[in-house]
């Protein structure tokens, strides 16, 4: 998507100046894409440290998607297992999902969207696994299918900026989000789907009301690139989402 930043000049009619012919839109350093990445590599490392010296995962134990515990109370859960892997490959997978989808989504909608869209994805994500799966669960591809679904809403939502090629990015989006869910449900119950599924639904919602919607207004006298959401609007669908959500996480102590 950087592209737009990369045509957004012509040359003046006076030899070596240029001027814009239309401002691009505001891209954003990935800052925050690579904090999340460093965070999570060194809680996988210790980790691995705690298991060798402890001879258990302490993390995992005390920051894992258990659905016990969080009946006991520990909702930190419902938000932790995003930062914790089982395996080096599992880490893997997911940071380069993380590096490639972070990047281009914290450039796009900035710092605070990025970041509250990593965790209500990750935040849904785990709230369906804790009410519609049994199993234990870590890893952030809850995040990771939010950022997914999110791509998607953003090319629908500029569509008229895409034209063909955003057509193309969608149907690449869909065959990714199928195959991955297809690749889950023939894991035999090793890989959360009810976790994916939660995620990409958190963030679909989230992108949807709250996700860069661009606009072209003058600016300075020069048609330029406006972004119609606000600071307000990214807070309100976060808050929206997340009572949803919390809703859904209230059902099993309904049951108790």
């Amino acid at each position: 998507m950087s592209e737009f930043q990369d045509n957004n000049q012509q040359q003046d009619s006076q030899p070596g100046q240029t001027r814009p012919f239309m401002v691009g839109p505001k891209l954003n350093k990935p800052i925050l894409t690579y904090v999340l990445i460093a965070i999570t590599v060194l809680t996988y490392i210790a980790q691995v440290i705690f298991e060798r010296v402890y001879g258990v995962d302490l993390l995992f134990v005390f920051l894992g998607k258990i659905n016990p515990a969080i009946l006991d109370g520990q909702f930190w859960r419902l938000i932790t297992p995003a930062f914790l892997h089982a395996s080096p490959l599992h880490l893997l997978a997911n940071m380069y999902a993380v590096f490639i989808l972070g990047r281009s989504n914290e450039s796009i909608n900035g710092h605070l969207r990025f970041g509250l869209l990593y965790f209500i994805s990750a935040f849904g994500g785990n709230v369906l696994s804790f009410v519609l799966g049994k199993y234990n669960s870590l890893g952030a591809s809850t995040a990771t299918f939010g950022l997914l679904t999110a791509e998607a809403v953003f090319i629908w939502q500029n569509r008229d900026f895409f034209a063909n090629r955003g057509r193309r990015n969608l149907t690449n989006i869909a065959m990714i989000f199928v195959l991955n869910l297809m690749i889950g449900l023939s894991a035999g119950g090793v890989i959360d789907n009810w976790g994916h599924l939660g995620g990409a639904i958190a963030g679909l919602f989230f992108a949807f009301l709250a996700g860069t919607r661009w606009k072209v207004e003058r600016v300075n006298g020069f048609p330029a690139f406006v972004d119609q959401r606000t600071k307000k609007d990214a807070w309100l669908a976060f808050g929206l989402v997340f009572f949803a959500f919390a809703a859904i996480a209230a059902i099993p102590f309904f049951g108790k």
